[in-house]
């Protein structure tokens, strides 16, 4: 089992691309055309298409946005989800901020040390594989409420989500990603009913034998992964159909919030946790609700940055860093120089080190944002960096202050009206914990992990994480979602932009946003470079290498050279073992929309996949 859990990071970049059916008249980013009407990017094609129609139909952002949504939950089963949850980070037409959280929350039943085993370890397989692993879904009610609050009138429900039943019920072609991975996972869609009539292609009498085989011994389990992987593959334009979801989706088309929390879906969730030792309730489903948080603001060279707080850790981790990064010469170095690596490093581990100690739920901890992002803080702080040399992360502690987490998807639209609008959602890793619900067709989330489960254990993406963010009843876990909004120093809407990558979204954002305003890229130069990360713990530089970019792209660049790196191992910095020649796969992958100039150009990233095209002008 191990070696199986080992398997589930190295898919966490699946993503989904399938063939366009609105026509060639969608301009692709790709192609890095503009236009300036609107525009959408995601992780799937289908879905920004969806979301472009409903904007040329006489749709605002946030309609498009909820199409995109739903119909990336069919399209990009790997992370679109609406077994998950999310934050969404707006500006409206009018200049209003607003910040939604739809975050899981723990079930009634769960406890601080649920994923402790006998001896009081963590277990990964409790964590990550059980049914227990799920929170309550957040991403239907965050979906609907945004469409009911911020929609333009203009259409039903049911036609938003008419993109999705479609894909749903009468199937799409997937793309070479989703083949790979169904294939991946298929010793793992095997030991879950809903999942083998979804993702596996022939349960066969070989299939049959083979787990029959490793169960008794008679083969090692690394020979049985390797064999299932083997039989009946996948082929890029094999087409998926998902009933089941599709008459999920038609609930909620019809019923709004009621249509999933309530009534027959509800009936199959519960009945899928009671089944499988799960947690989630009626009672918990009943009583969700998404909620409008305060908004975390910044100024970073007379541009603001609007983000999420708390449950969310991107927005004061960013903020925090761009603060520290203003009493640099940012501009004057060049990107990704050893000393330009060496000062983000460094300034990385200082704001880790707090989201570990100081933040969390803000209805369950009182999380001290408000000096986190302040400049004081921020010069304060900055004290403890050396120019000369890497401070080791065991002398860095969490800042003093005054009482007061493939996985993930990252979406934005920007319309012609001035409406801006980013979504990060997220089932945790790459197709959750594994599990559909039987009959509903969608998959659990894993979301649960993103808690600590003990004092200074760490999470799938080897995150610290202490009282402020332990296990209780109703509350939601840290997150590491990043959705952001940069406006010019003339308050107007230049980029949203976010990620998906677990904890290294938030230097993925943070590097973006960089790259945008003082090396003066635009947002699809910016999200070609290539990125570095540090988190504090384990104290190590993870980096891209060229070589393992799986990239069409032309333009993008490598993090790091041999020799950079060996000035910054002079420096005392650290790098994994296997990590130092060739970098690993990537850090995450970025999607974002800038407006400049009257032009609307969206930024795609080809990481894990190099044949995504998945943002749309018109």
């Amino acid at each position: 089992m191990k070696k199986i859990l080992n398997s589930l990071f190295l898919s966490m970049f699946m993503l989904s691309l399938v063939a366009c059916k609105f026509g060639s008249d969608y301009t692709q980013t790709n192609q890095n055309l503009e236009n300036k009407n609107g525009a959408v990017s995601s992780t799937s094609r289908l879905a920004s298409a969806a979301g472009i129609d409903i904007m040329k139909k006489g749709g605002n952002a946030f309609d498009a946005i909820v199409a995109t949504g739903f119909t990336l939950a069919v399209t990009s089963p790997s992370n679109g989800n609406i077994g998950g949850g999310g934050f969404m980070v707006a500006r409206t037409a009018n200049g209003e901020i607003v910040t939604l959280d739809f975050r899981e929350k723990a079930p009634t039943l769960s406890y601080e040390t649920m994923f402790l085993d006998e001896n009081g370890n963590y277990s990964r397989n409790l964590a990550l594989l059980s049914h227990k692993s799920s929170g309550v879904p957040g991403t239907v009610d965050g979906l609907i409420k945004i469409f009911d609050d911020y929609g333009s009138g203009n259409f039903t429900l049911d036609e938003i989500l008419s993109y999705a039943i479609d894909y749903a019920e009468n199937g799409h072609a997937i793309n070479k990603s989703s083949a790979f991975g169904f294939d991946f996972y298929k010793h793992l869609f095997l030991e879950d009913k809903g999942s083998t009539e979804v993702f596996i292609k022939d349960y066969s009498l070989e299939m049959r034998q083979l787990q029959e085989d490793v169960s008794n011994g008679t083969i090692p389990e690394e020979e049985y992964i390797k064999k299932m992987r083997e039989l009946n593959q996948w082929n890029e334009g094999d087409v998926i159909v998902q009933k089941d979801l599709a008459e999920t989706l038609k609930r909620i088309a019809l019923n709004g919030r009621d249509g999933f929390y309530e009534g027959k879906t509800a009936d199959l969730i519960v009945n899928e946790m009671k089944l499988n030792n799960g947690l989630i309730s009626h009672d918990d489903l009943k009583e969700y609700n998404s909620v409008y948080r305060e908004p975390i603001v910044g100024n970073y060279r007379g541009h603001t940055i609007i983000s999420m707080g708390p449950p969310s850790s991107g927005g004061p981790l960013i903020i925090q860093m761009l603060n520290m990064l203003e009493n640099f010469e940012v501009q004057a170095m060049k990107r990704n120089s050893t000393e330009f690596v060496h000062m983000l490093t460094e300034i990385q581990r200082l704001a880790y080190a707090d989201r570990a100690i100081h933040l969390g739920d803000p209805d369950f901890y009182p999380s001290p944002v408000p000096m986190l992002i302040s400049k004081d803080y921020a010069k304060k702080r900055l004290g403890l960096i050396s120019m000369d040399k890497a401070t080791p992360s065991s002398e860095i502690a969490a800042g003093s202050t005054t009482p007061e987490s493939m996985e993930t998807t990252h979406y934005s639209a920007m319309d012609k009206f001035g409406n801006t609008v980013g979504i990060t959602t997220t089932i945790n890793l790459s197709f959750g914990n594994k599990k559909i619900v039987d009959g509903a067709g969608f998959l659990l989330n894993n979301e649960m992990d993103d808690f600590a489960s003990s004092p200074g254990s760490q999470n799938a993406f080897g995150l610290i994480g202490y009282e402020a963010n332990s296990i209780k009843p109703a509350k939601r876990p840290l997150s590491s979602m990043s959705p952001t909004i940069v406006l010019n120093p003339e308050g107007e809407s230049l980029m949203t932009i976010g990620a998906a990558g677990g904890s290294r979204i938030i230097t993925t954002v943070l590097q973006v946003i960089i790259s945008v305003v003082d090396h003066k890229l635009n947002v699809q130069e910016a999200i070609n470079l290539g990125r570095t990360h540090s988190q504090w713990i384990p104290d190590v530089i993870r980096y891209e290498g060229v070589n393992d970019m799986n990239t069409k792209s032309n333009e993008f660049l490598p993090s790091l050279s041999t020799k950079q790196i060996d000035e910054l191992k002079n420096l005392n910095h650290r790098f994994e073992d296997g990590n130092v020649e060739n970098g690993i796969y990537y850090l995450a992958r970025a999607h974002g929309i800038m407006y400049k100039d009257g032009q609307f150009t969206t930024g795609v990233d080809w990481r894990g996949n190099g044949e995504i095209s998945d943002g749309i002008t018109y």
